[in-house]
């Protein structure tokens, strides 16, 4: 048995398909229809987004930190205290960054999984639990509210920045944790119309259900 966090196996090729029938088809199809599902948009990967987000705005408040201590430096201590600050936001940032970074590419990964096996047939009435409205509205207010404070972070703030009051390093730092913040948002958006859109093309219409090649060579639709 694969370890939880593996993805499922794409549908075998049509040439090799051997399901007894369609009934059996569509319960291992609902099965693992159902696995991806949650692992796109369930409440556990939304959590871990957001920790990622945290550990990278945390990383790049050390890191701001730091910046601004460099600019107002004036001996060995301070400057000192900015190379530590510099080293500890790295150690959060890089890690953030490479998590985040990974969790798009197995998000991708699931999107095709869950393309290739939602086209194999319609079952109506397996598919209704998969929908999730309100799992996706979960996944679309706060993140749409996260990219409405990181483009303000990023566009607003500067932009009244004070000459001689506002110094460079503080709006590094502002603008980093926006830019952070928006990246989090947007890739909760992506997911949440991303699942809408599955919803609508694959489950609802719009794609013709493959044959099914039963153990004896027949087809079945």
């Amino acid at each position: 048995m694969p370890p939880r966090s593996a993805l499922p196996p794409p549908p075998p090729p049509v040439e090799i398909r051997a399901w007894p029938d369609r009934e059996a088809l569509l319960a291992d199809r609902a099965y693992l229809l159902g696995v991806l599902v949650r692992m796109h948009i369930g409440p556990g990967r939304l959590g871990l987004l957001w920790l990622w987000g945290l550990l990278g705005a945390l990383g790049w408040s050390l890191t701001g930190t730091a910046l601004i201590a460099f600019e107002d430096s004036y001996d060995f201590f301070s400057a000192v205290f900015g190379v530590v600050l510099f080293a500890m936001g790295a150690a959060c940032l890089v890690p953030a960054v490479t998590l985040v970074a990974a969790g798009v590419r197995r998000d991708m990964a699931v999107r095709r999984l869950l393309e290739r096996w939602g086209e194999l047939d319609r079952d109506p009435a397996r598919d209704a639990v998969l929908r999730l409205p309100g799992t996706s509205l979960v996944w679309l207010l706060p993140s749409f509210v996260l990219c409405a404070l990181g483009l303000y972070a990023c566009v607003v703030v500067p932009a009244g920045a004070v000459r001689g009051q506002d110094t460079y390093g503080l709006m590094a730092l502002i603008m980093g944790l926006g830019f952070l913040t928006w990246i989090v948002g947007l890739i909760g958006i992506v997911k949440a119309f991303w699942h809408r859109r599955w919803i609508l093309r694959t489950l609802a219409g719009g794609i013709a259900p493959g044959p099914l090649i039963s153990a004896g060579g027949g087809a079945h639709r």
